[in-house]
């Protein structure tokens, strides 16, 4: 084994000086401390990134679902509206707007029948808002104009603030219409959805224009 003299002329073998060389390039305590502190704070700053991005991005999706809900609802009623049917020597037709209000907030209640694609040949539609545990839930009945007995409605969008139909009048809105006592479907029709997005009022709007069958 060869053999090293150092400075103070004792003989040190090539493991010794290996070992000291390895402990003259270590880390102090302190330093150790000091590297720790700084990788907690920059963890710390990333994860306040991502919660903070996550959070926006949960808000978002929230955001489009609700929008995206509200804007097909009013494209399927107002399908639904643009195939009104109703015919003034027909008892089984009808077309009826109600201005309703629950706690103050317009929850408009719409009757009509019309051809629709859930069953065949004509059926009366009815839109209606109800009151659950404190929020506007629309809800929808699609039924055969003959039947007499009360059956349940299909939930659409939930926890809406207001729900406005429309008739249009000469250039006047009406809330309120009856076929049987105007002899006629309106030339048009106005549909509103009001929600609440990020405690902001957002409403979204359509009009229908019944082209089916009209009464002369």
């Amino acid at each position: 084994m060869s053999l090293f003299l150092n400075k103070n002329h004792h003989i040190s073998s090539p493991a010794t000086i290996a070992e000291n060389e390895r402990n003259g390039g270590g880390f102090t305590l302190i330093e150790i401390l000091v590297a720790f502190t700084i990788l907690s704070i920059v963890l710390a700053a990333v994860y306040s990134t991502f919660f903070l991005s996550h959070k926006a991005m949960e808000g978002m999706d929230e955001y489009m679902l609700k929008l995206r809900e509200s804007r097909r609802a009013i494209d399927i009623l107002k399908r639904e509206l643009d195939s009104a049917f109703y015919r003034r020597d027909d008892q089984s037709t009808l077309f009826k707007i109600y201005d309703k209000d629950i706690f103050g907030k317009q929850a408009s209640q719409l009757v009509f029948t019309a051809f629709s694609t859930l069953r065949p040949g004509v059926s009366r539609i009815v839109y209606y808002i109800e009151d659950k545990d404190g929020k506007l839930n629309l809800l929808k009945k699609v039924e055969s104009p003959f039947q007499k007995e009360e059956t349940d409605g299909v939930e659409i969008i939930e926890d809406l603030d207001a729900f406005t139909i429309e008739a249009k009048y000469g250039d006047t809105w009406l809330k309120t219409w009856d076929a049987g006592m105007n002899n006629n479907t309106p030339e048009e029709i106005r549909i509103s959805l009001t929600v609440m997005i990020k405690d902001r009022k957002m409403t979204l709007s359509d009009v229908s224009k019944p082209m089916i069958y009209k009464s002369t």
